[in-house]
Formats: structure tokens, sequence, C-alpha cells
């Protein structure tokens, strides 16, 4: 399968899915420690996908989403941000109010 196509699945097949340098339990990098930690203190289910253990994901989601850092954080299929948007936007409580909401949403 295609590595964009398969891209694409994870994102519309996960309501909230972060990409990042290891695992929520294990991150590998400060940025995305930071962003896993607001995203677990919103109180939501998230899937994850570790980059570094999926190096065609990792140099092909920049292309994807037009965002070249890691994490990347898509809230019902849309690019939320990386690292500095996600704790701007916990910090102002709107990443509780978007998360909140996508999860709740009725799925289509």
């Amino acid at each position: 399968m295609d590595i964009m196509q398969t891209i694409k699945e994870q994102i519309e097949g996960n309501t909230i899915i972060l990409y990042m340098k290891g695992s929520p339990e294990a991150p590998q990098c400060g940025f995305s420690s930071k962003s896993s930690q607001v995203l677990m203190a919103c109180g939501q289910k998230f899937a994850y996908v570790d980059i570094l253990s999926n190096p065609e994901i990792r140099s092909n989601l920049p292309k994807y989403g037009n965002w070249p850092t890691f994490p990347q954080l898509y809230v019902a299929g849309e690019l939320v941000g990386g690292c500095d948007i996600l704790v701007e936007m916990y910090e102002s409580g709107e990443l509780k109010t978007l998360v909140t909401d996508a999860m709740e949403a009725p799925s289509s």
C-alpha cells in the first residue's frame, strides 16, 4: 500500500492521533513528551504512531500535512499542529474542548 494512503487511513481511522517520537509512556524527545502530556491531561484516549520506528511515515508525513516538524496532532482528520501550538491550546483550555468535542461527535 502507498505510504500516503496508509497515513490517510490512520488519520481518518482515529479521531485523535499523535505522530510522535517514541510513545506516550516512553517519549524520545522533549517536544513529544510535552505534547503527549498535555494531550493525556485532556482525559481522552488517543492513538499514536512512533515515527522513529516508522521511517516511511517520518519522511512522508511532513508532505501530507504540509507541516515540517514532529510531533503532529490530528483531530477529526484535521492537522492541529505541533508542540508549541498544543501547549498554548492546553493552557487556554482550547485543546480539552477540541478533543472532548471530537470524541463526543457522532461518527459519520
